[in-house]
C-alpha cells in the first residue's frame, strides 16, 4: 500500500523527512509540551513487513482428548473449539499434570484457554482448592473473566472481578460469597488484601498473564507482596510475550521447576508495514488524519494520542467530521471502556481513539491500522501500540506523524 502524503525516498525506503528532527529533541517530535521519554530517531518508525509464512499445525490432542470434567467439554464444543492452537496443545496436558508452567507466546495465540482448561479442571476436580488469575489492565482481566465464565458455565464456581473503575460495592458482595476463582488486577487485588476484603492463603493456584507487562507498568512490588500472602505448595501459571532478567527473577522466586513452553514465532511487529506521517503544522497534521482515514484501505484502526485530554479533543473532532469513532482511556469509568471496546470489536464505530493503555488491554483481532498520532514515550511502548495491527496472519499498517523541524 502506498500512500501520496508520506515523504518515501527511494534509499533503502526511508523517509527523508524523518531525519529533519533533531536528536536533542527530547519531546521525541511531539508539537510542544512537557519532555518525555527518550528520544526516538523516526528512521526506527519506517520498516517494511516481514510476514512469517504460516506453517501448517498438526496438534497431538484434540479438545476432545483431554482428561477433563464434561462440563469444560461441552462448553469447549458450545464454543467451537475443536482442535487447539500450539500453546494450547503443549501446555494443556502439562497443566492438568500439575506442573508448574512457564509459557512464552505472542498475544493473540489463545493463552486464555491455554491455562483456563487445566485450573478449571483443578477447581472441579478438588473441591478446596482456589484459583487466582492477574493480568495488567482491566480490560485483558474482563476478558480473561468472560472466557472463564463461559467455560464454567453450569459447574457452580463462584467468581470474583477485582479491578479499578468499578465501584467496591459489587466486589464486595462477590467477595462475600467465598469465591474459588478470582480475576484481577494487581492494584485492586492488593487494594482489597489491606482491606482485608480478601484472603489467599487458601489458593493454591495461580496465573499471571503478561507477566512482562506488569512489570513494565510498575506492578512488582504489588506483585510480590500478593504472591507471598498465598497458599503453599501451589500450581504457578506464568505467560508472557518476553523473558528477560526480571521476569525470570520473578517466575524462579515464586515457582517450583517449572517447565517452560516456548512457541513464540516472532515479534508482534513482524506482520506490520511501518512508516512515518511528515507534516508542518497541527491543523495539516489533522488534514493528513483525515486524508487518511477515508482511504477505503483503512477498515479499522487504532489511533494512539499522548493524554487524556488529546484523546478526548481528537476523539470528538473525528465525530465532527463524521467520523464513527469511540475514546478509550484511563479517566474513563470501567463501563464506559468496556463500551467504547464493544462497540469497537463489533464494527459500530470504525475508529477507536485511545491512550496507550489500550495497548496493553485490547485483543482485536482485525485491526487494519495502527496510527501514533503522538510519538510514543518509548520505542518499546512503540512497538507494543503496533501490535495491535497484523494479528491472525493479516497484513498490518503503522503510520506514526512526526512534525518536521
Amino acid at each position: 500500500m502506498s500512500y501520496s502524503y508520506q515523504s518515501r525516498r527511494a534509499t533503502g525506503g526511508r523517509s527523508q523527512n524523518a531525519y529533519h528532527a533533531s536528536p536533542n529533541r527530547r519531546s521525541g517530535g511531539r508539537s510542544g509540551g512537557r519532555p518525555r521519554g527518550d528520544y526516538i530517531n523516526p528512521a526506527r518508525f519506517i520498516q517494511a513487513a516481514k510476514p512469517r509464512e504460516e506453517v501448517a499445525f498438526t496438534p497431538k490432542h484434540m479438545f476432545s482428548d483431554f482428561a477433563v470434567d464434561p462440563i469444560i467439554k461441552n462448553n469447549l464444543q458450545y464454543r467451537g473449539l475443536t482442535s487447539p492452537t500450539p500453546i494450547q496443545d503443549l501446555t494443556i496436558p502439562e497443566g492438568l499434570a500439575g506442573k508448574d508452567i512457564v509459557g512464552i507466546a505472542n498475544t493473540g495465540t489463545g493463552k486464555t484457554i491455554a491455562f483456563a482448561v487445566p485450573v478449571i479442571e483443578r477447581l472441579l476436580s478438588h473441591p478446596n482448592s482456589r484459583a487466582l488469575i492477574m493480568a495488567p489492565t482491566r480490560e485483558l482481566a474482563q476478558q480473561i473473566m468472560e472466557e472463564l465464565r463461559t467455560l464454567t458455565k453450569g459447574a457452580r464456581i463462584w467468581s470474583a472481578l477485582l479491578i479499578g473503575g468499578n465501584a467496591m460495592g459489587p466486589q464486595l458482595r462477590d467477595l462475600r460469597n467465598n469465591p474459588r476463582l478470582i480475576v484481577g488486577t494487581p492494584g485492586r487485588i492488593k487494594d482489597h488484601m489491606e482491606r482485608r476484603t480478601v484472603n489467599l492463603l487458601h489458593f493454591d493456584v495461580v496465573v499471571l498473564d503478561e507477566v512482562d507487562r506488569m512489570l513494565d507498568m510498575g506492578f512488582i512490588n504489588d506483585m510480590r507482596t500478593i504472591l507471598e500472602r498465598m497458599g503453599s505448595p501451589r500450581q504457578s501459571f506464568f505467560f508472557s510475550a518476553t523473558m528477560n532478567a526480571s521476569v525470570n527473577t520473578l517466575i524462579n522466586t515464586f515457582s517450583h521447576d517449572p517447565l517452560t513452553i516456548s512457541v513464540k514465532t516472532g515479534e508482534s511487529s513482524d506482520n506490520v508495514e511501518q512508516d512515518v506521517v511528515s507534516y508542518n503544522s497541527k491543523e495539516q497534521k489533522m488534514e493528513k488524519l483525515h486524508d487518511i482515514l477515508l482511504d477505503k484501505a483503512v477498515s479499522k484502526v487504532l489511533v494512539f494520542d499522548e493524554t487524556q485530554r488529546n484523546v478526548e479533543r481528537l476523539h470528538k473532532e473525528l465525530e465532527s467530521r463524521g467520523f464513527t469513532a469511540a475514546a478509550i482511556h484511563g479517566a474513563k469509568t470501567q463501563g464506559q471502556r468496556r463500551r467504547a471496546l464493544e462497540m469497537f470489536k463489533s464494527n459500530q464505530v470504525t475508529i477507536l481513539v485511545a491512550t496507550d493503555v489500550a495497548a496493553r488491554g485490547i485483543d482485536v483481532s482485525d485491526i487494519s491500522h495502527v496510527i501514533n498520532f503522538s510519538v510514543p514515550g518509548s520505542y518499546e511502548d512503540y512497538v507494543h501500540r503496533i501490535g495491535r495491527a497484523g494479528r491472525a496472519g493479516r497484513l498490518g499498517y503503522a503510520l506514526t506523524f512526526v512534525e518536521n523541524a
